[in-house]
């Protein structure tokens, strides 16, 4: 694999200049304002649908620190321990850095979004916010992922220029952040990297994190006593710790799978997967048809194995909705790349198949954690929405 031009990679956080891609023509060529009145409707809907305030569950993560003998999960605990000693363990502390993690990915949406010369990318971004996944975008706040996808996003940003060394030390960061990067965001880095340099280039930057990722796991996940001192920690607390955060570092794979069925969730996740693989492959292959040596069997197995790679999730742990909307992001980057890659619109029959996937998203009921549930636009339920507002309760301490 030669190294392709700089130009040639287009991601969330990586754009060809705008003058080396066409621009929208015809009626789909609306006015830079519409786009924004959508892409701000779209955003109040998933807002409204899923915004809640993060649960003990993603606070208590916050807290897990290499210091503390934690060997997992551990770098933005580590990062906050000052901050968390200084301000008692708090938990407006983890708020604030939870909603300022979701106003990061948020403004790499919008900018993106409305810097893309494809109609087909922003509709992209405007469709993934108003279907059920947009408000589980917000619903998730707090968890680490959304702080993975900002390290995809940076990594990406870095690989085309001259500091592209710097990509797998972000990557790095990502894998101790938490492992699941290995399954999330690395397909999908690999996938960029794999198709656009030379392939000595690609293994040097792909090496250390899947590394580092293997080595996480192959050691024992925390010191002895660890847990203890953290827990001693959280008596200043303004909080209590919840005490299933704590049994991730205690169980085994083999004692985890004994908790959940594996194969039931995997049994859930593989319709969606099955759906977004046969799609991007059936979009792929119409495109690479208008092009003369254009179809790539490297390019479309390593974009399907990056939009399915969050199925091997089932072997983690039983949040089989928290999956499934994993799955939908990696869909979401991978078919956003290949648009760039292209910069070519949609052609009609790929928008169909293009909307036939994300209508499926509409019939996948995302099961929000902790007994919450998408808020319907209902009178009823605005009225109730505007009153937890008014009275605080929206932005209470959760129980769960």
């Amino acid at each position: 694999m030669n190294e392709a031009p700089a130009a040639t990679t287009s991601t969330l956080a990586v754009a060809a200049p705008a003058e080396q891609l066409p621009p929208s023509s015809g009626s789909l060529a609306l006015n830079p304002a519409v786009w924004s009145v959508l892409l701000a409707l779209s955003l109040l809907s998933a807002a409204y649908t899923g915004f809640r305030m993060p649960n003990r569950w993603s606070a208590t993560l916050y807290t897990f620190s290499l210091v503390d003998g934690f060997h997992r999960r551990f770098l933005v605990g580590t990062a906050l321990r000052p901050l968390s000693v200084l301000f008692d363990y708090s938990y407006w502390l983890y708020v604030g850095v939870a909603f300022l993690i979701l106003t990061a990915v948020l403004a790499v949406l919008v900018v993106k979004t409305l810097r893309a010369r494809l109609v087909s990318q922003r509709a992209l971004v405007i469709a993934f916010l108003l279907l059920p996944t947009g408000g589980y975008l917000f619903h998730e706040v707090g968890y680490l992922d959304q702080l993975l996808y900002l390290f995809l996003f940076a990594a990406l940003w870095v690989l085309r220029r001259r500091a592209w060394f710097v990509a797998p030390i972000l990557l790095v960061l990502a894998v101790c952040t938490h492992e699941i990067a290995i399954l999330t965001i690395i397909p999908i880095f690999g996938f960029v990297v794999l198709k656009d340099l030379e392939w000595r280039r690609a293994v040097a930057v792909l090496l250390p994190p899947v590394v580092v990722a293997l080595v996480l796991l192959a050691i024992s996940p925390m010191e002895s006593g660890a847990i203890e001192r953290l827990q001693r920690a959280f008596r200043v607390s303004n909080f209590e710790p919840r005490p299933d955060a704590f049994d991730l570092f205690r169980r085994s794979f083999s004692d985890n799978w004994k908790l959940y069925s594996w194969h039931g969730v995997l049994d859930f996740l593989w319709p969606y997967a099955l759906v977004m693989v046969l799609g991007f492959g059936f979009m792929y292959w119409i495109g690479s048809r208008r092009r003369e040596g254009g179809f790539s069997v490297l390019y479309l197995l390593l974009g399907s194995g990056a939009i399915a790679a969050p199925v091997l999730l089932a072997l983690a742990g039983w949040d089989e909705d928290r999956w499934a909307f994993l799955l939908a992001c990696n869909f979401l980057i991978v078919v956003w790349i290949w648009l760039g890659d292209t910069r070519r619109e949609l052609d009609a029959l790929q928008a169909v198949v293009l909307a036939v996937v994300l209508l499926f998203f509409l019939h996948a009921d995302l099961r929000y954690f902790d007994g919450f549930a998408p808020r319907r636009l209902y009178p009823v339920d605005i009225r109730h929405f505007r009153q937890q507002i008014d009275d605080g309760s929206l932005f209470r301490i959760p129980d769960q």
